[in-house]
Protein backbone atom coordinates (compact mmCIF):
# COMPACT_ATOMS: atom_id res chain seq x y z
CA UNK A 1 0.00 0.00 0.00
CA UNK A 2 1.49 3.58 -0.86
CA UNK A 3 0.55 5.82 1.95
CA UNK A 4 -0.77 9.35 1.82
CA UNK A 5 -2.15 12.27 3.47
CA UNK A 6 -4.26 15.01 2.94
CA UNK A 7 -3.05 18.62 3.49
CA UNK A 8 -6.22 21.29 3.65
CA UNK A 9 -9.63 20.45 4.15
CA UNK A 10 -11.94 22.26 1.87
CA UNK A 11 -14.56 21.35 -0.68
CA UNK A 12 -11.52 19.77 -2.79
CA UNK A 13 -9.46 17.98 0.17
CA UNK A 14 -12.78 17.10 1.78
CA UNK A 15 -13.43 15.39 -2.07
CA UNK A 16 -9.74 13.74 -1.74
CA UNK A 17 -10.53 12.30 1.40
CA UNK A 18 -14.32 10.53 0.79
CA UNK A 19 -12.65 9.00 -2.36
CA UNK A 20 -9.55 7.58 -0.40
CA UNK A 21 -11.67 6.21 2.35
CA UNK A 22 -13.88 4.45 -0.13
CA UNK A 23 -11.92 4.04 -3.50
CA UNK A 24 -13.45 2.72 -6.58
CA UNK A 25 -13.30 -1.35 -7.19
CA UNK A 26 -10.66 -2.20 -9.06
CA UNK A 27 -9.31 1.33 -9.73
CA UNK A 28 -5.71 2.34 -8.20
CA UNK A 29 -7.25 3.77 -5.56
CA UNK A 30 -7.38 0.57 -4.14
CA UNK A 31 -3.49 0.68 -3.73
CA UNK A 32 -3.50 4.26 -2.01
CA UNK A 33 -3.89 4.19 2.15
CA UNK A 34 -5.04 7.35 4.10
CA UNK A 35 -2.66 7.84 6.92
CA UNK A 36 -4.78 11.46 7.84
CA UNK A 37 -4.83 14.85 7.08
CA UNK A 38 -3.72 18.26 8.24
CA UNK A 39 -5.09 21.24 8.78
CA UNK A 40 -5.17 24.67 10.50
CA UNK A 41 -8.08 24.33 12.17
CA UNK A 42 -9.05 21.33 14.92
CA UNK A 43 -11.31 18.27 13.92
CA UNK A 44 -10.51 15.70 15.39
CA UNK A 45 -11.48 13.48 12.81
CA UNK A 46 -13.42 13.54 9.58
CA UNK A 47 -14.99 10.36 7.91
CA UNK A 48 -12.72 7.79 9.99
CA UNK A 49 -9.91 9.82 8.61
CA UNK A 50 -8.00 11.70 11.86
CA UNK A 51 -6.02 14.98 11.64
CA UNK A 52 -2.06 14.37 12.10
CA UNK A 53 0.12 17.51 12.64
CA UNK A 54 2.36 18.82 9.57
CA UNK A 55 5.24 18.28 11.17
CA UNK A 56 4.28 14.29 11.79
CA UNK A 57 3.34 14.21 8.37
CA UNK A 58 6.54 14.99 6.83
CA UNK A 59 8.89 12.98 9.53
CA UNK A 60 6.61 9.83 8.76
CA UNK A 61 8.32 6.98 6.94
CA UNK A 62 4.43 5.38 6.04
CA UNK A 63 3.47 8.47 4.03
CA UNK A 64 5.00 8.55 0.66
CA UNK A 65 2.89 11.06 -1.12
CA UNK A 66 0.90 14.32 0.18
CA UNK A 67 -2.08 15.83 -1.77
CA UNK A 68 -2.44 19.37 -1.11
CA UNK A 69 -5.18 21.49 -1.50
CA UNK A 70 -5.33 24.39 0.27
CA UNK A 71 -5.17 27.67 -0.87
CA UNK A 72 -3.00 28.96 -3.99
CA UNK A 73 -1.01 31.56 -2.29
CA UNK A 74 0.89 28.05 -0.18
CA UNK A 75 0.89 25.48 -2.95
CA UNK A 76 4.65 26.64 -3.45
CA UNK A 77 5.68 26.46 0.61
CA UNK A 78 4.00 23.13 1.38
CA UNK A 79 5.22 21.56 -2.24
CA UNK A 80 8.47 22.48 -1.21
CA UNK A 81 8.64 21.01 2.45
CA UNK A 82 6.81 17.48 1.27
CA UNK A 83 9.78 17.08 -1.61
CA UNK A 84 12.49 17.98 0.63
CA UNK A 85 11.03 15.25 2.90
CA UNK A 86 11.73 12.67 0.12
CA UNK A 87 7.63 12.97 -0.53
CA UNK A 88 5.83 12.66 -3.77
CA UNK A 89 3.44 15.11 -4.33
CA UNK A 90 -0.29 16.20 -6.01
CA UNK A 91 -1.36 19.82 -6.13
CA UNK A 92 -4.59 21.59 -7.28
CA UNK A 93 -4.05 23.67 -10.04
CA UNK A 94 -2.38 26.55 -10.22
CA UNK A 95 0.83 24.77 -8.46
CA UNK A 96 1.98 28.30 -7.70
CA UNK A 97 1.56 31.94 -8.60
CA UNK A 98 4.44 32.39 -10.93
CA UNK A 99 5.87 30.37 -14.08
CA UNK A 100 9.46 30.12 -12.15
CA UNK A 101 8.63 29.15 -9.10
CA UNK A 102 6.80 26.16 -11.13
CA UNK A 103 9.80 25.30 -12.81
CA UNK A 104 11.96 25.35 -9.59
CA UNK A 105 9.70 22.92 -8.29
CA UNK A 106 9.77 20.80 -10.77
CA UNK A 107 13.74 20.43 -10.78
CA UNK A 108 13.97 19.99 -7.58
CA UNK A 109 11.15 16.87 -7.98
CA UNK A 110 13.54 15.79 -10.49
CA UNK A 111 16.71 15.86 -8.68
CA UNK A 112 14.95 13.92 -5.01
CA UNK A 113 13.53 11.46 -7.99
CA UNK A 114 9.59 12.58 -7.26
CA UNK A 115 6.51 12.64 -9.11
CA UNK A 116 5.35 16.24 -8.82
CA UNK A 117 1.71 16.50 -10.27
CA UNK A 118 -0.45 19.00 -11.01
CA UNK A 119 -4.20 18.30 -11.21
CA UNK A 120 -6.78 20.17 -13.35
CA UNK A 121 -9.74 17.54 -12.36
CA UNK A 122 -12.23 20.22 -14.82
CA UNK A 123 -10.01 19.24 -17.65
CA UNK A 124 -11.25 15.15 -16.83
CA UNK A 125 -14.68 15.93 -17.06
CA UNK A 126 -17.61 14.42 -19.40
CA UNK A 127 -18.72 18.01 -19.56
CA UNK A 128 -15.08 19.64 -20.59
CA UNK A 129 -14.48 16.28 -23.19
CA UNK A 130 -17.54 16.67 -24.36
CA UNK A 131 -16.72 20.50 -25.01
CA UNK A 132 -13.39 19.36 -26.44
CA UNK A 133 -15.10 17.16 -29.44
CA UNK A 134 -17.17 20.08 -30.23
CA UNK A 135 -14.85 22.73 -31.41
CA UNK A 136 -11.83 20.11 -32.76
CA UNK A 137 -11.19 20.73 -36.50
CA UNK A 138 -12.76 24.21 -35.72
CA UNK A 139 -11.37 27.75 -36.67
CA UNK A 140 -12.11 30.23 -33.59
CA UNK A 141 -13.61 33.50 -34.72
CA UNK A 142 -14.56 34.98 -31.90
CA UNK A 143 -16.08 33.95 -28.00
CA UNK A 144 -16.90 35.07 -24.71
CA UNK A 145 -16.48 32.69 -21.62
CA UNK A 146 -18.07 33.99 -18.89
CA UNK A 147 -18.46 32.79 -15.16
CA UNK A 148 -19.43 33.82 -11.76
CA UNK A 149 -18.57 33.49 -7.86
CA UNK A 150 -18.08 34.93 -4.66
CA UNK A 151 -15.36 37.83 -4.04
CA UNK A 152 -12.35 35.60 -2.31
CA UNK A 153 -9.53 36.47 0.14
CA UNK A 154 -6.54 37.95 -2.12
CA UNK A 155 -4.26 37.12 0.67
CA UNK A 156 -5.00 33.49 -0.24
CA UNK A 157 -6.07 33.36 -3.40
CA UNK A 158 -3.53 35.16 -5.03
CA UNK A 159 -3.81 38.63 -7.89
CA UNK A 160 -7.92 37.84 -8.89
CA UNK A 161 -6.51 36.44 -12.31
CA UNK A 162 -5.68 33.66 -10.11
CA UNK A 163 -9.23 32.87 -9.23
CA UNK A 164 -9.95 32.42 -12.98
CA UNK A 165 -7.18 30.91 -13.88
CA UNK A 166 -8.70 27.54 -13.82
CA UNK A 167 -11.03 28.72 -16.78
CA UNK A 168 -8.30 30.30 -18.93
CA UNK A 169 -6.35 26.32 -19.29
CA UNK A 170 -9.67 25.38 -20.53
CA UNK A 171 -9.34 28.25 -23.56
CA UNK A 172 -5.39 26.98 -24.35
CA UNK A 173 -6.06 23.74 -24.29
CA UNK A 174 -9.23 24.17 -27.14
CA UNK A 175 -7.70 26.99 -28.67
CA UNK A 176 -3.92 27.04 -28.58
CA UNK A 177 -1.32 29.50 -27.05
CA UNK A 178 -3.08 32.99 -26.71
CA UNK A 179 -1.96 36.69 -26.05
CA UNK A 180 -3.19 39.28 -23.67
CA UNK A 181 -4.56 41.88 -25.68
CA UNK A 182 -6.00 44.52 -22.68
CA UNK A 183 -7.45 43.58 -19.06
CA UNK A 184 -9.41 45.76 -16.89
CA UNK A 185 -10.48 45.46 -13.84
CA UNK A 186 -14.04 47.12 -11.36
CA UNK A 187 -14.45 46.89 -8.39
CA UNK A 188 -17.41 48.62 -5.87
CA UNK A 189 -15.83 47.67 -2.29
CA UNK A 190 -19.29 49.10 -0.92
CA UNK A 191 -21.26 46.20 -2.37
CA UNK A 192 -18.28 43.69 -2.31
CA UNK A 193 -18.26 43.47 -5.94
CA UNK A 194 -15.44 42.76 -8.28
CA UNK A 195 -15.29 42.00 -11.87
CA UNK A 196 -12.21 41.45 -14.50
CA UNK A 197 -12.42 41.56 -18.13
CA UNK A 198 -9.76 40.58 -20.04
CA UNK A 199 -9.19 39.87 -23.80
CA UNK A 200 -7.44 37.16 -25.37
CA UNK A 201 -6.31 36.52 -28.95
CA UNK A 202 -4.88 33.31 -30.21
CA UNK A 203 -1.76 32.70 -32.65
CA UNK A 204 -3.83 33.39 -35.71
CA UNK A 205 -5.05 36.61 -34.64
Amino acid sequence: MFGTVVIGVGIAGLARIRDLMNPMPSSPSEHLKLFGFVSRRSFGNINEAKQISLEDALRSKEIHAAFISTENRSHEETIRMFLEAGKHVLVEYPMTLSAKAAHELWEMAEQKGKVLHVEHIELLTEEYKQLKKEVAGKDLVKGTLHFTGHVLDENKTGFPAFSGIARLTWLIDLFGDLTVTSATREKQKDKNYSRMTVHFQTANK
